[in-house]
């Protein structure tokens, strides 16, 4: 999962139960480990769970609070400084996100971008200088992200779903179906 490919148990101490999943979010030598198994091919699917508590739910210390986070919105973002930092290349990077979850879970025509193909794709725009996620960038009904105060180096312009437009600049359009 994204989460632990991020974060570190020191991370508790700011994020608190914000950053509480299943299984538990570990130590930075926990979080290398998976990196390096990730750059050497031995990780091959990279997901997330979309896991829109509200911010309410999420309170209470870890005894209380809800597991799960919402991820979805930044994951590819978020991937892609990975690419950035060298720990996994673009292409690696397709195949973890898009080929292999296809493969692993037999969805037909989607994946790749083939003919006949359901065109599923993300138009990302590169930012040097970086982009700071806040929770006011969150397009989810739950308002928040455990990325709050990240940056990144990409920010996502456009994605199609089927073919068709469901999100540009910002603007949702309700209307797509997958």
């Amino acid at each position: 999962v994204i989460a632990h490919l991020l974060f570190t148990d020191d991370d508790y101490s700011t994020r608190k139960a914000l950053i509480k999943c299943n299984p538990a979010v570990k130590t930075a030598k926990d979080r290398e480990a998976l990196r390096r198994a990730l750059s050497k091919g031995v990780i091959t699917c990279i997901g997330t769970d979309h896991a829109p508590h509200k911010l309410s739910d999420k309170q209470g210390g870890c005894a209380h609070a809800a597991s799960g986070m919402p991820m979805i919105q930044f994951s590819l973002v978020s991937m892609l400084n990975l690419v950035d930092e060298g720990i996994i290349t673009a292409e690696q990077l397709v195949w973890l996100m898009c080929h292999n979850p296809a493969r692993l879970f037999s969805v037909s025509n989607r994946g790749f971008i083939r003919p006949g193909y359901k065109a599923d794709i993300a138009v990302v725009k590169e930012v040097p200088e970086g982009l700071t996620i806040t929770d006011a960038d969150v397009v989810s009904k739950c308002g928040w992200t455990p990325l709050n105060g990240s940056t990144v180096h990409h920010r996502v312009v456009m994605t199609m779903v089927n073919g068709e437009v469901a999100y540009a600049h910002g603007k949702v359009n309700d209307s797509v179906r997958g």
